[in-house]
């Protein structure tokens, strides 16, 4: 089996508490974004990385650090999925905008990106995030659809799996 590990940057929590959630379903460790270092990247065949969203859509504070890791990271033959916190309703015009910024950085290092997500199920008004009507990842919103969290997270997992 290939490994996997899940990489977080989370602020309030709700990120690394999803995080964690999706860890155990996958039975891989969860590490926070600021113990993501080269050797991490190297170490692991499938990367699934996550950001909660801040400011006009951008990643998590930790994630600068990472995206740095990510800059100087090989990623081809590698899997990365993407998942990502917002708020649709008082931030709707970048709800989770950050998940743009780690999916154009493993783009560019050469890794296959699964695990888009059809956006027509969200409430939003605009995201970064979105190309050709699909989330880059799995976005959440537990602000205001906490209820769909759970069900969505399993039809990710089972998505991406295959993949894995």
């Amino acid at each position: 089996m290939k490994k996997t590990i899940v990489v977080y940057g989370s602020s309030t929590g709700t990120c690394e508490g999803i995080a964690g959630e999706i860890a155990s379903k996958l039975g891989v460790e969860a590490i926070s974004v600021s113990d993501m270092t080269a050797e991490v990247v190297a170490d692991n065949d499938n990367l699934i990385l996550g950001t909660s969203t801040w400011g006009a859509g951008e990643v998590q504070d930790d994630w600068y650090d990472g995206l740095n890791v990510i800059g100087a990271s090989d990623l081809t033959g590698k899997t990365v999925a993407i998942f990502g916190c917002g708020d649709s309703a008082s931030y709707s015009d970048t709800f989770c905008g950050g998940m743009a910024e780690i999916y154009n950085a493993v783009q560019a290092k050469g890794a296959t990106v699964v695990g888009a997500v059809d956006a027509s199920d969200y409430s939003y008004d605009d995201s970064e995030a979105v190309i050709d009507d699909k989330f880059v990842g799995l976005a959440l919103d537990n602000d205001n659809e906490e209820y769909k969290t759970a069900a969505r997270i399993d039809a990710w997992i089972k998505a991406i799996e295959p993949s894995l």
